[in-house]
């Protein structure tokens, strides 16, 4: 198992078997699993992740396709796109959402809210600049 996939699967691990939080860098941190198919092959994957509550609707969180700053996009993001949905693990639920991707200013917004919380996430898209711009994922439960 390469060093990612190892440390998703202690992730997921960890996750579940408390309730949807985990320890070590992300102690505190929000994390959901995304399930997503791969676009070509399509194998079920599970990613976990950052994500940011929407302020007044519970049904609707958002993602970041940061890669940690890498200039490509994740393939999740290619999967979870090209599929318009998925399945979350937030907490104890799992349940289906859609996806709609951000843009403009509102796109701009959430980002900025997600880097004042989190400021690994300003590093990542100064690490981006001028190569791509880091997509912003809401995805409301279906």
């Amino acid at each position: 198992m390469s060093e990612p996939q190892d440390w998703n699967a202690k992730t997921i691990a960890e996750f579940r078997a408390n309730q949807g939080k985990v320890g070590g860098p992300f102690e505190g941190a929000p994390l959901v699993l995304l399930h997503h198919h791969g676009r070509k092959s399509g194998r079920e994957y599970v990613t976990p992740m950052m994500y940011l509550a929407h302020e007044t609707d519970p049904d609707v969180v958002y993602v970041f396709a940061s890669k940690s700053g890498a200039p490509t996009h994740p393939d999740w993001y290619r999967n979870l796109t090209a599929a318009g949905g998925g399945t979350v693990e937030r907490g104890t639920e799992t349940y289906q959402v859609t996806v709609h991707e951000l843009t403009g200013a509102e796109r701009d917004r959430v980002f900025a809210e997600q880097a004042r919380r989190y400021p690994g996430f300003a590093g990542y898209a100064e690490q981006t600049a001028g190569v791509r711009t880091i997509p912003v994922l809401e995805l409301r439960r279906a």
